[in-house]
Order: C-alpha cells, then structure tokens, then sequence
C-alpha cells in the first residue's frame, strides 16, 4: 500500500510507522513542523497548517490509503482554551484533508480514522457494542460524536471509510501506563474512584497492526480498537504492581478528591468501559497481546 499518515510523530503514529516500513509500505506523512519533513527515515514529508487551512496537497500523489490520527492528546488539563484545541484538532484536520481529495485528482480508495471509545456512556454494567446508540452527554461524548460525523464527510468522495474506536493505549514510552507505572514503582499504585470502573485497553502492537490490517482489508464501519480482556480499574493496577514485584496495598483515591485536583478531566479514570472487541475478532484479527497479563510483561 501507499499510505499517507496523519499524527505521524504522535505516540500511537511513530509504533505505526515503524510497522509499516517494515512490512514493505510506501509513506507519506504530514506534519506542521517544516523543519521535520525529513525527519523519518524511509518515509515522505509534507507540510500542513490546519490552523491556517494550509496543505500541500501533493501529499496525496499516489495514495491509496489514508490513516487519521491526529489529534491534540486529551491527558493535559482541561480548561476552557484546551477543550476546543481538543475538538478543533480533530475537526479541522479531517475536514482540511477532505477538502485536499477536493482539490486533487485522488487515488484514494479507503480511509481509516482514529476514534475513541469515550463516544460511549459511562456503566458499569453495559458492554459496549459498535451500533450502540450514542449521546453527546458529557464533553468526550460530543468531541467524538462531532469527529466521527465529520470523517464519514469522506463518503461523499467515493471513499471507504473505517472508524476504529480506541481504547487506553499501553505503550512503554507513554500513555497510561507511563503515568500509572511511576506510582506503582514507589510502591504507592492506587486505583481511581471506587476501583470497580471497567478498563477497556489495547497494546501498542495491537493497535498499529489493527489500523494496518482495517487499511489493507479495506474494512469498512466502526469497529472497537479494544483487546479481547477488560478488566476493572483495581485489577488494572494490581496487574501493574505485580508485574514490577511492587506491593498494592493503597485504597483507591476518592473521586471527590480527583475531581477538586483535575475537574471535568478526571472522567478520564473515573468512567467506566466494558466495551466489546467481538467485530474485529470477527474479522479473524489474531492479537498478540490478548490479556493484560501478557501486555504488562511485554511493556514493563
């Protein structure tokens, strides 16, 4: 395939990169630094500026394939500023790429967007499902609500489309893990709200090879970027403590608490997702990191 890859340089973007260099892929990638153009060895750079409206639109020069990722990352404090850098970031480099295919005489066949698993309700006994009605009752809600509308806005160019609904990312150099395992090694790992919270995640690995395997099937539709396990948020964390021989013995720390030090924020920890991978596994996806135990072993 010749890909083109939005949010290169991003945690999830690099891992994909890599991986898709590997197998044999042509790439191209945009980014709003022109200073990085050539910064990825064996891939293509073009400049764009969605703030400004500005692509160089030979970016699609033979492209068959585009995978959406970028997106301003949801774990820095959310202030009033920040919440609509969040949503500007998604709409306005979806809508800036369609409107590049308009300008162009594309070869573009499928699209594969990054979405995000907070487009469902927080419960604790609901398992989420891909044709679950959603509602845009709490920001996250509404900021991916808004970005999946906007990215079937490619339907319209005769273009597959595919939404993969991401879960927490578990990566050795960022994410969630990251930021839980610092605790933990201090032997002070506690879990968020009440600990019974479900966690659905996904690894790193799976991830890259989920958006490769959607960008060459040319899957189309919704589909859950989730592993096969969920857990709850207590299990999440004694996971993390046991695999890095450190004790849990903490009580988990209160919501009230969370939401003084982070506000609307600390829904990030405090929902609940048990949401179900069964159409990717469907699809005879194979994962190689299909239970927590075998992730945290791998990363930490």
């Amino acid at each position: 395939m010749k890909i083109l890859i939005s949010g290169a340089t991003g945690l999830v973007g690099k891992v994909l990169v890599k991986q898709a260099l590997i197998e044999g892929h042509q790439i191209h990638f945009l980014t709003t630094q022109k200073a990085k153009i050539n910064s990825i060895k064996g891939a293509r750079g073009f400049y764009w500026n969605p703030n400004k409206n500005e692509i160089d639109v030979s970016c699609f020069d033979g492209i068959d394939t585009l995978i959406h990722l970028a997106g301003a990352t949801v774990s820095k404090f959310w202030t009033k500023k920040y919440k609509q850098e969040i949503l500007n970031s998604r709409l306005l480099t979806t809508q800036l790429l369609i409107d590049g295919l308009k300008k162009t005489k594309h070869q573009v066949q499928n699209v594969v967007s990054a979405s995000a698993i907070g487009i469902y309700p927080s419960s604790l006994d609901k398992i989420h499902k891909e044709n679950d009605a959603a509602f845009p009752n709490s920001f996250m809600q509404k900021v991916v609500l808004d970005w999946e509308q906007i990215v079937d806005g490619f339907l319209e160019y005769d273009v597959k489309v595919c939404k993969l609904r991401i879960g927490l990312v578990l990566a050795k150099d960022g994410g969630v893990l990251a930021t839980l395992k610092i605790p933990a090694k201090l032997g002070v790992g506690a879990a968020f709200g009440n600990g019974k919270q479900w966690q659905s995640w996904i690894h790193i690995a799976d991830l890259t090879n989920l958006f490769l395997r959607a960008a060459s099937d040319q899957w189309e539709g919704v589909y859950n970027a989730v592993a096969p396990e969920v857990v709850s948020q207590n299990q999440f964390v004694k996971q993390i403590t046991k695999t890095i021989n450190r004790p849990f013995f903490m009580p988990p720390i209160p919501e009230f608490l969370l939401q003084i030090m982070v506000g609307e924020m600390s829904s990030l920890v405090l929902n609940s997702h048990n949401v179900s991978s069964n159409k990717a596994l469907e699809k005879e996806f194979k994962y190689q990191f299909p239970t927590l135990q075998k992730a945290c072993e791998n990363l930490l």
